[in-house]
């Protein structure tokens, strides 16, 4: 059971310089490391994005950059621009893909002025991170300027509002989504969407039960050990011949127009 925040967008940091940002927006600080354990997650997300991104990506909020480990490792990506506003978690992304060429740390400040890519990527993904933005149309209006025409803009959110609780108040979340409440973002930013439907099915029912039922304030990480090792898997299987009507995220994918793309 896992509903793990991404990176720290501009709206929870502390500061002006976004110290602290990582912290803010995930319940976890720096020094926790890299969150390793939940290896099955992370392979199921990539499954779930994978078709979706093109050679070159822009990941926003990529915290420490455990799922870009992930992107790094199971696909041959041209170039890998992670980013965070946290200071604190590019450096440790810089240092974690040090050995990697084909991947870059970046600040980016949702806020401020977005960073000069050189040239627009095909894709641009945030994972956890557009729930904690209050003009969330805005901040996907923007990203779309960073992708190339006909590119795709993905997002993965936390879904529904009756899961939302305690959690979702302590880290930030401003709403969690349905599928037709992020296609009314996408659609806001003049973006195409071509995907968004609920995933994760067993995690929504485990968040529903553990979290707003039983009152646990935030996934606990034996909790967490069993349901990466136990559902995700039987997650994987179900959802290859099933489509949920309900999950615990959305998965969303809109194409970038031309009018909306990097001029």
């Amino acid at each position: 059971m896992t509903d793990a925040a991404g990176g720290a967008p501009a709206q929870d940091r502390p500061g002006d310089d976004g110290a602290g940002a990582f912290s803010s927006a995930t319940g976890r600080s720096l020094e926790e490391g890299s969150g390793a354990g939940q290896p099955n997650y992370k392979a199921y997300q990539l499954e779930l994005m994978r078709p979706h991104v093109g050679r070159s990506l822009l990941e926003v909020g990529a915290g420490l950059g455990e799922l870009a480990e992930t992107f790094a490792t199971g696909m041959d990506l041209e170039r890998h621009v992670v980013t965070d506003v946290d200071p604190g978690a590019v450096a440790a992304m810089a240092r974690r893909f040090a050995d990697r060429p084909e991947v870059e740390a970046r600040r980016l400040d949702l806020d401020g002025e977005l960073p000069d890519l050189g040239t627009p990527v095909a894709t641009v993904l945030a994972a956890n991170v557009l729930e904690h933005i209050e003009d969330d149309a805005g901040a996907l209006r923007r990203l779309a300027r960073l992708v190339e025409p006909g590119g795709t803009v993905v997002m993965f959110v936390p879904a529904y509002m009756q899961l939302y609780g305690d959690f979702d108040r302590r880290v930030g979340h401003v709403r969690r989504y349905t599928p037709a409440t992020l296609r009314d973002a996408f659609e806001r930013a003049g973006l195409a969407p071509r995907v968004v439907k609920p995933v994760n099915l067993l995690g929504g029912i485990a968040w529903w039960a553990a979290v707003r039922r039983g009152g646990v304030g935030a996934p606990k990480p034996g909790l967490v050990r069993v349901y990466d090792g136990v559902v995700v898997p039987v997650t994987r299987v179900l959802e290859k011949v099933v489509t949920p009507p309900f999950g615990q995220s959305v998965l969303g994918v809109a194409h970038v127009p031309p009018e909306a793309a990097a001029p």
